[in-house]
């Protein structure tokens, strides 16, 4: 039912019921003929409606079985109090063209009210379209620029051109990662020291950084991660695993799961032994040896002086927190060369543990020690972790060798309480009883 536009204030909603069948203007003329003089002159519906005071009479009726039913509505521009009379002025009326007629007034609504309401619920609209708006602009502006530092920060390494972070042409040790979204994802929380493989086939520009850098390899917590750790492991050197969360990606990871999963890497050994791969444990075992074995042939001659050991000496990777392994702190004195070489130690005097490394590492010899300084067996490199477990009263080693993760294990195990040699390579661990010194020098 429509109303008049030109209504002010109040709207009279009158139900109209007849005991025969009428029609619309007759519901109209008794409205205006039944309150004609009931009110005065200042209340007089014509005078009103000429006046503007009173909106057009809407009726909106329907006659069904003899009988007529239906609405009257009457836009009023008057006051309150005048509305409501005129509204019980309506009820008055007893008679609609020829038949009876009963007037009820069901509602006197404040039109402004319901405006009111109507304006504060499209206020409440626009304003959560206008805060749902500004925040996506917002976000979407810091995304796009937050994305265009860090695709900017991106690089390409090497021969493959693989997409890295701007730290791994300097950095000591790289992270590992599927592709370039984990690289994104990783510089997004200040991590770049990346790279990525861009699949399962590793590039070699990889399998050679693998050589030179403490490796982690970050892995996708699904089938995928365990393909390219398996690959790795066939091509390349792998220091530690960290691994996404179960069903999850590098890429998706939150700030506190990235750093959760880095602080907890495993070293490799750890990590395949735990997940039960014993065949790629057996050729990390492999290479390691076979690694000792080429860095004892190519330490054939120590520096003499020492501005030749400060010149050549190269800069020690960053031990790993959990890893507490002892350098030499002093360095040892020159040799004498008058000085004979008899075989005898003096682990009390600098001097003589160098000489003997020097002659050890020349030979690729081992030679373990009781606590006297004597003898008690030398052997090649390749050879002593084995025969360590078979001496007796062994006190000390000093080795031509690299000082391994596997060496320091059996020495333990074996109740030796010093180990000498020129280089450190990746330990991982070292019990606190025992005692690690390197002079790290290279040829």
């Amino acid at each position: 039912m429509n109303v008049d536009p030109n209504l002010t204030k109040y709207l009279i909603k009158a139900k109209i019921s007849t005991d025969g069948v009428v029609e619309k203007p007759d519901v109209v003329g008794a409205i205006f003929g039944q309150t004609e003089g009931l009110l005065g002159d200042e209340l007089d519906l014509r005078d009103l409606q000429k006046g503007g005071k009173i909106g057009r009479i809407e009726v909106e009726i329907d006659s069904k079985k003899g009988r007529t039913e239906g609405y009257a509505l009457i836009p009023s521009g008057l006051d309150q109090v005048e509305s409501s009379i005129l509204a019980a002025a309506l009820e008055t009326i007893d008679r609609i063209g020829p038949c009876k007629a009963k007037v009820e007034v069901e509602t006197l609504e404040d039109v402004r009210q319901e405006k009111r309401r109507k304006v504060i619920e499209r206020a409440e609209q626009l304003y959560k379209k206008m805060n749902d708006t500004g925040k996506s602009v917002s976000e979407s502006i810091i995304t796009t620029v937050r994305e265009g530092v860090e695709k900017a920060e991106i690089i390409t390494y090497g021969e493959d051109r693989l997409p890295a972070g701007p730290a791994v042409k300097d950095s000591d040790s790289i992270i590992v990662v599927e592709g370039r979204s984990d690289i994104i994802n990783l510089l997004r929380y200040g991590i770049k020291n990346t790279i990525a493989v861009q699949g399962t086939n590793i590039p070699k520009t990889v399998q050679k950084l693998s050589k030179e850098r403490t490796v982690t390899v970050f892995l996708d917590g699904d089938r995928g991660g365990d393909l390219i750790l398996k690959e790795m492991l066939q091509v390349a050197e792998v220091d530690f695993v960290a691994r996404a969360p179960p069903g999850t990606e590098v890429e998706e990871l939150t700030y506190k799961q990235i750093v959760k999963a880095l602080r907890y890497k495993t070293p490799v050994e750890q990590y395949l032994s735990m997940r039960g791969m014993t065949e790629e444990l057996k050729a990390v075992n492999e290479r390691n040896n076979t690694s000792e074995k080429k860095n004892a042939d190519g330490m054939k001659n120590l520096p003499q002086k020492k501005e030749e050991r400060r010149e050549h000496k190269q800069p020690e990777r960053t031990a790993k927190p959990e890893i507490e392994v002892k350098v030499a702190e002093e360095e040892p004195q020159e040799i004498v060369e008058e000085e004979e070489d008899d075989g005898s130690v003096k682990f009390n005097d600098p001097r003589s543990i160098q000489r003997r490394l020097r002659s050890l590492t020349e030979e690729k010899i081992t030679e373990i020690y009781d606590e006297e300084g004597k003898t008690l067996g030398s052997y090649p490199v390749a050879e002593a972790v084995e025969k360590i477990e078979s001496a007796t009263g062994a006190h000390s080693i000093i080795t031509g060798g690299v000082i391994s993760q596997r060496l320091v294990d059996i020495s333990y195990k074996s109740g030796i309480k010093n180990i000498y040699g020129v280089k450190i390579g990746n330990i991982t661990k070292k019990p606190q009883e025992l005692r690690v010194v390197a002079w790290d020098h290279t040829s």
